[in-house]
């Protein structure tokens, strides 16, 4: 018997609805994608039909808030509604396999192979959750999304339950690197909030990436390329040069744990007219500085061996949320109480990439990352076991108890 009987149907119904992010509409529309807004409008009626305080403004931030029942700090907790284009996103065909036999899981097309997935044995008679092999799952974060919500009904039906203030956020386009662009801040009234958004079971994070993308814009010269000795400058021959000289060890295929990177993301045009766009990660502020300055000297040097005007601008996604956690000591305290009084195993880690959380941080709220359970987040091969957002639910509630006074 399940211990927390909907958050199964929960999820099955949040993977259900298409919330897959469009980069290229981001500055454009917001949400970048209808299917956003509708999951967004669902969670909000879910949030008044339990009885909570609701808030959905122009910033398309969905914000709902517990009165508390008992003196204590009031404490919030976030999640992001959309899921990553990086393979098809939308279309959704959750498939439930119950009793896992510990044996490889075939989809359509893809298989989830134990060899390449150990923790798969942890779950073995548990339930797993994956897509049909086409698509992703959507775990990243609609399991988060979940917990947050069964956490949620679970208080509400359960009256007797001492609790303080409750912040819910739910936001748009976190994928993009755009979600946290407009957020309510003045109506918060929590000084911790924290993310469920991260992978496997047990996992917590308070460092990530400083993320940036560096974006170049190429202007050649072109001729009739049969008269085009001397006078042609070509604008795609100068982003191949660029992209050339990247240092092929700083890539992401070749980098892991705190080493940082360089990334081509983006290339189109014509050898007249070309756009590049380049992500640079780094865990510490000076990296993150020198490989900015870095990409912006090779412009200058591309620009003068190739004949060409490069136009370079630097667009911050997010900063290192170390600092600012580290701040606040007392957040990432009350995670380890509770999981301790739940005799649950918790791993300090870091996130080669970013969250939400990391503009909380910035802005002086400190934002620890909790697991969900998902797995090979941002492909077809996507997987989640429901025990371990369960024990997600059963983190949430904890990390609320530790809030009281």
């Amino acid at each position: 018997m399940e211990k927390f009987t909907g958050l199964l149907n929960r999820f099955l119904d949040y993977t259900a609805c298409d919330t897959m992010s469009i980069p290229a509409l981001v500055g454009k529309e917001r949400p970048t994608s209808e299917g956003q807004e509708k999951l967004l409008l669902h969670l909000k009626a879910e949030l008044e039909a339990m009885g909570l305080s609701v808030y959905y403004g122009e910033e398309k931030v969905l914000m709902g808030r517990l009165d508390g029942n008992a003196e204590g700090k009031c404490v919030a907790f976030m999640a992001h509604v959309d899921t990553a284009d990086d393979v098809p996103g939308n279309n959704v065909k959750a498939r439930v396999w119950r009793e896992y036999d510990g044996s490889d899981i075939v989809l359509d097309g893809v298989s989830i192979e134990r060899k390449d997935n150990p923790d798969l044995e942890s779950y073995i008679g548990g339930t797993i959750i994956t897509s049909d092999g086409k698509t992703l799952l959507g775990a990243d974060d609609k399991a988060g999304v979940a917990i947050i919500m069964e956490s949620l009904s679970y208080l509400v039906s359960h009256p007797e339950i001492r609790h303080p203030d409750i912040e819910v956020f739910f936001t748009p386009d976190e994928e993009t690197g755009s979600g946290m662009l407009s957020f309510p801040y003045k109506r918060m009234k929590s000084s911790v909030c924290y993310t469920f958004d991260g992978g496997r079971e047990g996992e917590v994070e308070t460092e990530c990436f400083n993320g940036a993308d560096v974006n170049f814009s190429i202007h050649g010269t072109v001729c009739h390329f049969g008269a085009a000795r001397g006078r042609m400058h070509n604008a795609l021959t100068a982003a191949a040069a660029i992209i050339a000289a990247l240092p092929a060890s700083e890539s992401p295929e070749a980098t892991d744990g705190r080493y940082g990177y360089y990334c081509p993301d983006m290339l189109e045009g014509t050898a007249g007219e070309a756009k590049l766009s380049v992500i640079i990660r780094d865990f510490s502020n000076d990296g993150f500085e020198h490989r900015i300055k870095a990409l912006q000297t090779l412009a200058e040097s591309v620009s003068i061996l190739n004949g060409v005007t490069i136009e370079t601008s630097v667009a911050i996604s997010y900063r290192n949320m170390a600092e600012g956690n580290n701040k606040h000591p007392e957040a990432m305290e009350a995670v380890f109480k509770a999981a301790q009084r739940l005799a649950m195993p918790l791993e300090r880690n870091i996130i080669r990439g970013g969250t939400d959380g990391a503009m909380l941080a910035a802005n002086g709220i400190a934002s620890p990352n909790l697991f969900t359970g998902a797995h090979n987040m941002h492909s077809l091969t996507e997987w989640v076991a429901l025990e371990s957002m369960e024990k997600g639910v059963d983190l949430m509630l904890a990390i609320i108890e530790e809030m009281l006074l």
